[in-house]
Formats: C-alpha cells, structure tokens, sequence
C-alpha cells in the first residue's frame, strides 16, 4: 500500500470517529479533495478498500451514501493514527466544529424511499436525536414522485410534525 492511500485511508478513518453518527460520502470527500490531502482515484480506491476490509460501513438512499466507522476501523485507527500529522488532525476537527449544526441536522433527520412489489412506493421517515430514534413513519404513495417529494419535505416539516404527534397522543 502507497503511503499516500494509507493517509487517506486514516484521514476517513479519523473524520468517521470524530463523529456520532455517519458523514455522507460527499462531506468526507469535500473535505479531503478541498484540502488537497488526496486526489479523486486515491481517495475512492482508499474508501472502497476501507469497506471491503470490513472497516468502514457503507448504506445508501436515494440521494445519498452514508459512511460510518465499524469496531474495527475504530481499533485500527488507535493503532495508526500517530501517522496522522497534527496538522491534518486540527483541519478535521475545525471543519467538524465549523459543520456541526448542519451534520447534526442531517444525522437527525433521514428519509429514503424505494418500489415495493405492488408497484407502489414506500417512504420512509425518521427523526433522531443523537442515537435515540424519536419517530420513524412508512408511508405507501403511489408513485415515485410523491414519494420523492414526502422525502424532500420531511427535513423542514419533522419537528412540527412530531410535536403534533406529541400532542395529540399525549
């Protein structure tokens, strides 16, 4: 393995426990293509052999691929992650503090929708609170659009939907 890959590997590795919850694919690679730390193929070769290797979990919905660091990335990490200059370790920890709120936001709120065997779609709905599930709602629409389109609401409408739900049955 390439030194550079190895950085990169440990970099996404450091970026994923820095976190309580998973990055999207695209925060981590924003930040290292950004930064320069690493160059496209480099950095999809590191994240794809991070997965394969059992160290980095990867879960897709329809607009997103979400990444988050399994046991054994987390130990592989302790072992290596003096390979890590200071440096590079403060610039992560900056744009982690500096994006907090909006990967909060994320994290707190997840949609998905997929085709079920009647032709129908389903759309499903959470809202999360650290690693607490508040409320997760499965809704059948009849097509993908209004499945799309109940996803693509869900971030703007959860809170108030939620505490309708709260107050109705409470």
């Amino acid at each position: 393995m390439t030194e550079p890959q190895t950085l990169t590997k440990l970099i996404v590795l450091y970026m994923l426990d820095k976190v309580d919850g998973p990055l999207t694919k695209a925060e981590i690679y924003d930040f290292i293509l950004e930064k320069e730390y690493s160059n496209y193929f480099t950095l999809s070769q590191a994240v794809y052999e991070l997965t394969e290797d059992g160290f980095v979990e990867s879960s897709a919905t329809h607009n997103s691929t979400y990444l988050a660091l399994t046991d054994d990335g987390r130990d592989t990490l302790t072992f290596f992650h003096n390979r890590i200059s200071e440096g590079i370790k403060n610039d992560i920890d900056v744009y982690l503090d500096e994006n907090r709120r909006e990967i909060a936001n994320r994290m707190s709120v997840v949609t998905n929708y997929y085709r079920i065997a009647s032709g129908e779609y389903v759309a499903e709905l959470a809202a999360r609170e650290k690693s607490t599930e508040l409320v997760n709602i499965r809704l059948n629409m009849p097509t993908e659009d209004s499945a799309r389109a109940i996803c693509e609401h869900w971030r703007d409408a959860s809170s108030d939907i939620y505490s309708f739900i709260l107050e109705k049955l409470l």
